[in-house]
């Protein structure tokens, strides 16, 4: 089934501020919340529709993708665009949020699992690998799930156990003044809900340990300076029971040594030599995808602009390609050649213009050949 508007999804124009399409989410997530409608499939999918249109729109740079390619565009730049597969999911993603309107973890005081956090790795590369799509591996360090306990903290054969102070919710109310009750993180077992009696050996009972990883990279052709890819659940590690967090691949692209970008367009300068820009003829320009012929109409002025169609970089969402604009400038030569001197001097007695007399060196050297 297409995918609807996010916009209309949530319910706000185009140009709606951050503040307006948050404040939107809000209430349609308060609405729709599972835990207000049990059993109810439609508001779940709704739910889970909602989420996705707040991922993008509350992003800036995910919103300016999604204004420019649409729903397509986010996919291919690995931005998301597959949605959330449950509502646990959601709530992970969005913990701060509903932390904030239902208490920890989204549903109704109770903590659930804390999501692993988000790592973010820089990755140059060359201007053509740009263009054309490159695959990379990269390596980078994480925490990973303890292999001897897994991932409980606790030394083989024993279990954490319910923590006493907060009964296994991971917070404490406090009574603060008058009928003022303040919600806060159990200081007992530091919002986890267990505490480890027995650590395990191999993490101390963090569940927890350092490691490196190893992943191959598919940059997309097309991707620009800046964009960030998701790799979905290739962060740190969660809880027990928590989804793991997200990496984002943030695209470095390295400049050229003669090529310039302007969306999809490349941009290229190419001198070109005087009697070429008055006479015309063909010219041989380099393009991302190898050498390529233009024609230079004669009387060609300094800064006139040849367009190659679809010499230029793949749009991201996979549907068009830019162009090519080379702009050509006429080269004046600073020091002519006895001969070349005698030319233009001839040129400019046909035309009746006067021009500078040569230097003494010029007039000594008159006659010689270049």
């Amino acid at each position: 089934m297409a995918k609807r508007d996010f916009y209309e999804v949530l319910g706000v124009p185009r140009e709606a501020p951050q503040a307006e399409i948050k404040k939107a989410f809000r209430a349609l997530a308060m609405k729709l919340h599972p835990d207000k409608n049990p059993g109810d499939k439609e508001a779940e999918t709704k739910f889970k529709e909602v989420a996705e249109a707040y991922d993008c729109l509350g992003d800036e740079q995910k919103r300016q993708m999604y204004d420019r390619f649409g729903h397509e565009g986010l996919r291919g730049a690995g931005m998301g665009g597959q949605g959330f597969q449950n509502s646990d999911e959601v709530f992970s993603h969005f913990a701060d949020i509903f932390g904030d309107l239902f208490g920890f973890g989204g549903r109704g005081g109770q903590r659930g699992p804390r999501r692993g956090a988000d790592l973010e790795y820089p990755l140059n590369i060359e201007f053509l690998e740009a263009a054309h799509g490159v695959e990379r591996e990269i390596s980078f360090p994480k925490h990973v799930a303890c292999e001897q306990c897994s991932g409980s903290g606790a030394k083989s054969g024993s279990q954490p156990q319910t923590c006493v102070t907060c009964r296994g919710a991971g917070e404490v109310v406090q009574q603060a003044q008058m009928f003022l009750r303040i919600r806060t993180v159990c200081p007992a077992c530091n919002g986890r809900g267990k505490v480890v009696k027995d650590p395990c050996g191999g993490c101390s009972g963090s569940g927890r340990t350092r490691t490196t990883e190893k992943l191959k990279v598919n940059i997309p052709a097309g991707v620009d300076d800046g964009m960030q890819l998701r790799l979905s659940g290739k962060g740190e590690v969660g809880e027990p029971g928590g989804a793991a967090g997200d990496l984002y691949v943030t695209i470095r692209v390295n400049q050229h040594e003669f090529f310039q970008r302007d969306g999809t367009n490349v941009i290229l300068r190419r001198n070109i030599p005087y009697v070429l820009a008055v006479l015309g003829g063909d010219l041989a320009v380099p393009t991302v995808d190898g050498e390529e012929t233009i024609t230079v109409e004669p009387g060609t002025p300094s800064g006139k602009v040849a367009t190659l169609r679809g010499r230029g970089v793949p749009a991201i969402h996979g549907r068009g390609r830019g162009d090519q604009l080379v702009q050509l400038i006429v080269d004046v030569p600073k020091a002519p050649t006895v001969e070349e001197d005698k030319v233009l001097r001839e040129l400019a007695r046909l035309q009746g213009v006067k021009v500078k007399d040569r230097g003494f060196w010029q007039s000594v050297f008159k006659g010689f050949p270049s």
